[in-house]
């Protein structure tokens, strides 16, 4: 925001058009990045974009180059090589500048502790060149939006990490950025919180704000990304959307629990002209890749009966993230492989 423009105008100016009215190009651009921590090999060459207005979801395990990347697209790191633009701007060539158009919440708000609410964003935005009293006007807006109005004038000491997390996002929004980075932003948090945050992001994209999140959370990217890039070992192995990646392992899939494991054998004789796959059997579960949807349930049961077999239950599944990212890697994506990225 300009020095001592009113919000109010600002406000209605931004309600007026869209934040993402014509740009050309997208929001965040990065082309062959690379960075080595001594020996370790962090990015090897990492090529993204992020169209204005949507989320990039970066998913992988720790350490596998997902905080490097945030932490040079905010101009905390430069690259060994690479190449990397941020709402237009060169991350290297136009740091300063960049840092103006940008917002950053990370694993852990990044507040202080024995200033109040309603301190740390004043502070924030008179860091940003804002006069005192446009400074806390807008740190009450703030407040408010994320419904901290009632602990504004209490030390961020006594908040509870849902609330930290919360004022620690607002700091990042003091200067309404058009493109935010938010590096494992529910790290930590209790379920109600975690939901809490992601509504505030939801509400954020709506607004034409552009977010880059890097997560573990395989159910928080696919309900907040509009594109995810899955990243191992400092590459981007696949990218696409929720639904796009979930397609790269397979359709539906019948999961049938026998009521005795002794029929498997009758029970994959009796599916396997239903799927392209083999039938997979463990133990009482009999697992089935079907080539459609429609009726595959009762044609299952309809075949299981005349075979003799008995169901304990019967569901069609979707593949999971989960599913996705351990057909792509070979491992959970909760595994610790660090590659001193969190100590950069």
């Amino acid at each position: 925001m300009p020095t001592g423009s009113d919000p109010a105008i600002v406000n209605a100016a931004a309600r007026s058009s869209s934040p993402t009215q014509g740009r050309i190009g997208p929001a965040v651009s990065v082309h062959g990045l690379v960075k080595s921590y001594g020996s370790v090999r962090a990015l090897c060459g990492v090529d993204l974009e992020v169209a204005h207005g949507t989320v990039l979801g970066l998913l992988g395990p720790n350490g596998a180059g997902k905080t490097t990347i945030i932490r040079i697209l905010t101009t905390l790191l430069k690259p060994d090589a690479g190449s990397a633009q941020v709402d237009g701007l060169d991350v290297v060539r136009d740091a300063a500048k960049l840092r103006q158009r940008i917002g950053l919440a990370g694993q852990y708000a990044a507040v202080d502790e024995n200033l109040t609410g309603l301190e740390n964003l004043t502070m924030v935005g008179r860091l940003y060149g804002q006069p005192r009293a446009a400074a806390k006007r807008r740190g009450n807006e703030l407040l408010e939006r994320f419904e901290l109005t009632d602990a504004a004038n209490r030390p961020t000491k006594t908040y509870s990490g849902g609330m930290r997390r919360r004022l620690d996002l607002a700091a990042a929004l003091v200067a309404r950025p058009p493109v935010l980075f938010l590096d494992e932003p529910t790290t930590g948090l209790d379920p109600r919180s975690r939901l809490q945050l992601w509504e505030t992001i939801e509400r954020l994209v709506a607004e034409g704000t552009t977010v880059l999140l890097t997560t573990q959370y395989l159910d928080e990217a696919d309900r907040l990304a509009s594109e995810i890039a899955v990243i191992d070992h400092g590459r981007v192995i696949a990218e696409g959307t929720a639904d796009q990646l979930k397609d790269r392992v397979g359709g539906e899939r019948l999961e049938i629990r026998l009521g005795d494991p002794a029929q498997t054998g009758a029970a994959t004789a009796a599916l396997a002209s239903m799927t392209d796959d083999t039938p997979i059997a463990d133990a009482d579960l009999v697992t089935v890749g079907v080539r459609h949807r429609g009726g595959a349930i009762v044609e299952a049961v309809r075949r299981l009966d005349q075979a003799g077999v008995a169901v304990e239950d019967i569901a069609l599944r979707r593949p999971t993230l989960d599913d996705v990212f351990l057909a792509l890697t070979g491992h959970a994506v909760e595994s610790n492989d660090s590659d001193l990225e969190d100590a950069a």
